[in-house]
């Protein structure tokens, strides 16, 4: 876990919230839905059955037990409480961005509930108080470096706050950790944090034994004819050097983060990974006349990127499956098929759902990546 810098520690103390209810909407609405957490095991420390937890703000917040419902204003961390949970079973709010990504992808198969889950922020993460006052959760997940615009709310309504922090790969571990933690199952977080530092080691060993330079690489977003890509700054920066490749964005700077055609011709990328937050496909890549000298395109190398439980291409429980499958494209190989086995294993472990074989050709995007250069090593 991500060690925090800051010395502040202090406990929140939270207003009765049935009392914040009254005064915000007028009704007792909080009597339904008991909370789980008083036949969960004790595993905090400080008065009999409470759980104590450092969040990334550097917060000591506590809890009544382990938490029986948990509201998450951001994204991805509902995917990855569900990793930790084996389980959606706790989860009762979530972002607007993680339903439309559970309606779109394995989680809704695997989690029915999931598409059905109240909206609790948008994509600007202000919380809406009152649909947290309905559903009474015992804590909610939000950013805790945004300012108390977005965290001061959910505090006053009587809800503890567990804040976070984005954007690299020792905030995912510190995620995992903080929600094991709010779980009551410290040792699996442990178990998920040590697999991605294990297949980190693996993937290190495996790029240094590759000869020859690295291949030029990028992730694009596309909406309408506007370009957009990400920075080396970001978490990109840590996985494309990862997993191998010589991420072409590095240096570049841009608020919005567009990007010209005439840059990316520039760039010349080899490779060309497409994200998830958008309709974008490799077909519309390769129709565009502005792009055709780019080798990615001559050569057919753009791939959408997976989406498995969340979108594979920022920090989640899934992200070492993001590296072998970036690994892959880069350095394509043999089809032996150890992707596929690796996919269906850890979900498996991760969502305790066993994935069949249209349904990790759907993980993978075949839909949209089959005519890809070297993606016939995916196939079954």
């Amino acid at each position: 876990m991500a060690t925090n810098t800051r010395v502040r520690r202090r406990t929140r103390n939270f207003p009765p919230r049935r009392w914040v209810a009254a005064a915000a909407i007028g009704t007792l609405v909080l009597t339904a839905g008991c909370s789980s957490r008083d036949e969960q095991t004790d595993t905090g420390a400080g008065a009999a059955g409470a759980l104590t937890v450092v969040d990334q703000r550097g917060e000591t917040v506590t809890l009544d037990g382990p938490a029986g419902k948990v509201a998450f204003a951001v994204m991805p961390a509902p995917s990855i409480f569900a990793a930790v949970d084996r389980s959606y079973d706790r989860i009762v709010g979530i972002n607007q961005s993680t339903l439309v990504a559970n309606r779109g992808g394995m989680f809704a198969t695997m989690f029915p509930a999931s598409t059905e889950s109240a909206v609790v922020a948008g994509n600007d993460f202000v919380p809406n108080t009152e649909t947290l006052l309905q559903l009474d959760p015992d804590v909610v997940i939000q950013w805790g470096d945004r300012g108390s615009e977005v965290t001061a709310p959910i505090e006053n309504a009587g809800f503890p706050v567990v804040g976070l922090e984005y954007g690299t790969q020792e905030d995912l571990e510190a995620w995992i950790t903080l929600f094991a933690q709010i779980a009551g199952k410290p040792e699996r977080g442990q178990q998920l944090v040590d697999w991605q530092r294990a297949e980190q080691a693996e993937m290190r060993a495996e790029v240094a034994a590759q000869p020859g330079p690295r291949p030029r690489a990028m992730i694009l977003s596309r909406t309408g004819d506007t370009y957009s890509t990400t920075s080396a700054k970001g978490y990109d920066g840590f996985q494309f050097d990862l997993v191998g490749a010589e991420l072409v964005t590095e240096g570049f700077t841009s608020e919005s983060g567009q990007v010209g055609p005439e840059q990316i011709l520039a760039w010349n990328p080899e490779v060309i990974m497409l994200s998830g937050f958008d309709q974008s496909t490799p077909a519309d890549i390769y129709a565009d006349p502005r792009l055709a000298g780019v080798s990615a395109v001559q050569h057919k190398r753009v791939y959408k990127t997976p989406l498995g439980g969340y979108r594979w291409q920022v920090p989640s429980a899934e992200s070492p499956l993001m590296w072998e499958w970036m690994h892959r494209i880069l350095y394509p190989g043999a089809r032996d098929g150890a992707l596929r086995d690796d996919i269906r294993a850890a979900f498996d472990d991760l969502f305790a759902y066993d994935l069949s074989e249209d349904e990790i050709d759907q993980v993978l995007r075949f839909d949209m990546n089959s005519g890809a250069a070297g993606y016939d090593q995916f196939r079954r």
